[in-house]
């Protein structure tokens, strides 16, 4: 790899990570969070679930952005505003305050989301396209293990406020990263930036049986994900006993099996079709999924019989993510910035129903949290064996 590719390279996975360092680094703070702010439960995941809900209008918006003014300058405003709203989380006086400055953070966080994704398919094709969305899937496994770890020793030794102002300066790191590291990568025409233009272009990929299949498949898998990051802080701390400064290491070795099955998937590629990987990691998804409920409604086994399909379940989106991402990007061209933040929208979107359900179903067992991943990995499953023509 040469100097310039390795600069890409780590470019690329510091905006990959905004969403994953956003969610999983203040994840051990939960418990304490809400006695701090004296809010419930369902208060305190409320600020994941707006997160979500931002995540989700956002990249909607960054994508005919991106399209028109290229892919630096509306990535520069959105990490702007990601590092100001940062500093509003940790000066939250109450929950609602929190609430409301998380969502602010995620609309700039998905700036870095839509921009990695929109810079790959300008620079590859749909097969090392797919490896390199392996490639970044390094830093999905790798931030999921060291966000909870960092976090929950800030957690410890400065409490909860600390965390947010972690995020400032991690924001503040990949601006200036982008600014010397990221190249302009957006070089052909650029469309008009108009609501109707936004709205066609956006109407003709969920016209696509492909796209939105592919879309489709990828998203509700990562709703699955989101399903067990909103969840897990609860049935591990509260109903587990596992102590809120080692949940980071029960939530990293699930982002071990993460990054496994990425890097499993990259060297799978040289040999194997990006679609027929993602059908068997689709059944496996599944199959995992339907374990671990079967699991949590006979009781057996504790924590420790939930760990195991877990453990697979989240295996199996690192080959779930790249290549659903590179085969809905690949036929898209022009549309790049607009493909990339519609993937986003989708993902977000079904992440945000996903955790709210798990908030509502709480009945302070690990159901809510395993029946939701379940019905995720089924749309999965589904989606891309109706939506998507059958292979040949």
């Amino acid at each position: 790899m040469t100097k310039q590719s390795l600069r890409l390279t780590l470019a690329l996975g510091a905006l990959t990570a905004f969403g994953p360092m956003s969610v999983d680094m203040y994840l051990p703070s939960l418990p304490a969070l809400a006695r701090a702010l004296q809010a419930d439960a369902a208060a305190v995941q409320l600020t994941l679930a707006t997160f979500f809900v931002g995540m989700a209008l956002g990249q909607a918006l960054y994508g005919p952005l991106a399209d028109r003014y290229g892919r630096k300058r509306p990535l520069y405003a959105g990490i702007a505003l990601y590092v100001l709203a940062s500093v509003a989380c940790a000066l939250a006086p109450d929950i609602r305050t929190l609430i409301a400055a998380r969502f602010v953070q995620a609309l700039g966080a998905c700036s870095g989301m839509v921009i990695a994704r929109a810079v790959v398919r300008d620079l590859f094709g749909a097969q090392d396209a797919a490896r390199m969305f392996s490639v970044l899937m390094l830093v999905m496994g790798v931030a999921p293990i060291l966000a909870p770890l960092v976090g929950g020793q800030l957690l410890l030794y400065y409490g909860w406020v600390s965390i947010f102002w972690a995020l400032c300066g991690f924001g503040l790191l990949c601006l200036a990263v982008a600014v010397l590291w990221l190249p302009e990568t957006h070089r052909g025409a650029r469309s008009a930036l108009s609501i109707g233009g936004a709205l066609r272009a956006y109407g003709v990929l969920v016209a696509d049986r492909g796209f939105l299949g592919y879309a489709l498949t990828g998203g509700l898998a990562s709703a699955g994900m989101f399903a067990y990051i909103a969840g897990s802080p609860f049935v591990f701390i509260d109903l587990y006993g596992v102590p809120a400064q080692h949940y980071g290491w029960l939530f990293g070795s699930n982002a071990l099996g993460l990054i496994a099955g990425s890097q499993i998937n990259r060297r799978l590629l040289r040999k194997r079709p990006a679609a027929t990987v993602l059908r068997l990691a689709s059944a496996a998804s599944f199959a995992f999924a339907l374990l671990m409920v079967a699991v949590v409604s006979s009781g057996a086994g504790g924590l420790a019989a939930v760990a195991v399909p877990l453990f697979g379940f989240v295996a199996s989106l690192g080959f779930i993510f790249p290549n659903s991402t590179a085969l809905a990007m690949a036929p898209q061209g022009a549309n790049a910035g607009s493909a990339a933040a519609l993937l986003g929208t989708l993902q977000f979107g079904l992440a945000t129903i996903s955790s709210v359900l798990v908030s509502a179903a709480d009945d302070g067992s690990a159901m809510p949290m395993a029946g939701a991943i379940l019905l995720c990995a089924a749309g999965s499953f589904i989606a891309l064996r109706i939506a998507v023509r059958p292979l040949h």
